[in-house]
């Protein structure tokens, strides 16, 4: 396990390694900058660099890990990628399902070959299902992951790399924008967010806004609007009322199960 400085999440789990670019928004990985760094410093699990790689030996982890976390899986590759065999995915799913007080994260950019597993793959609860999405032209994995039977889809806007106008949210649980970070960065244009924003708020979606990113993405910061945006998203109990969006207040209180309605993070779970 690895501690996390991913903003909506708190830990990684990494049984894969390595990746291939896709489309633009992969031109400045951030893993493969870190794979690369990892390979000269003789870290045993970047031998390869960041040529696809399983590590087998790191598949039954989170079953050590005693204390329920969020985990983010594979924040070194991408679970579908196409060299990664069917078998393999059905094996993390089991270790996933077997850590049931674990909660998981997966996030990917092959989301025909998520749409073409998913019927096979058995989805327990503690499963969230993300794609990557950066501009108009990667739209299409939208609505590949809209009826992926997992108990949360969620949407990264990271990086963002242009303006996302028409946005469907239908069966979609939670989105999350962001700025490219590093050298090389991209820019990301504040219109561009807000009216990402403004479409959660109409379509009760949780919205959260990872960073503004740039060259010195702590120097940018995370504020829209004067606040941070950390909403997640959750399903209120059958006794408690809808509670609707409201700048003016943030909720930390209620346990965080699946679907609707607005979660602020709040103190925490942020790192």
């Amino acid at each position: 396990m690895a501690i996390s400085k991913i903003e909506w999440t708190g830990s990684t789990w990494n049984p894969i390694t390595g990746c291939t670019r896709i489309s633009s928004g992969c031109k400045n990985c951030y893993a493969e900058r870190m794979a690369n760094r990892l390979k000269m410093m003789g870290q045993p699990n970047y031998a390869n660099g960041f040529q696809v790689t399983l590590h087998e030996h790191v598949l039954e982890y989170p079953l050590a890990w005693k204390k329920p976390q969020t985990i983010f899986v594979n924040s070194m590759s991408d679970l579908f990628h196409e060299q990664v065999p069917e078998s393999y995915i059905f094996r993390i799913f089991d270790i996933m399902k077997q850590a049931y007080w674990h909660q998981f994260q997966i996030l990917t950019k092959r989301s025909t070959r998520l749409k073409e597993l998913a019927p096979k793959l058995d989805w327990p609860q503690n499963v969230w299902m993300g794609v990557s999405v950066e501009n108009e032209a990667t739209k299409f994995r939208i609505d590949d992951l809209r009826w992926v039977p997992s108990s949360i889809r969620f949407l990264s806007l990271e990086p963002l790399l242009g303006p996302l106008p028409s946005l469907e949210l239908g069966n979609i649980d939670w989105v999350i924008v962001g700025g490219e970070s590093g050298t090389g960065a991209r820019l990301m244009k504040k219109e561009w967010v807000i009216q990402i924003k403004e479409q959660c708020i109409e379509q009760d979606v949780p919205f959260f806004f990872k960073q503004w990113g740039g060259i010195n993405k702590k120097k940018t910061g995370r504020l829209l609007e004067d606040r941070t945006w950390d909403e997640m998203p959750m399903k209120l109990n059958d006794h408690q009322t809808k509670i609707k969006h409201n700048k003016s207040f943030h909720l930390t209180a209620i346990p965080l199960v699946p679907r609707s309605s607005r979660l602020d993070l709040s103190l925490e779970q942020r790192i």
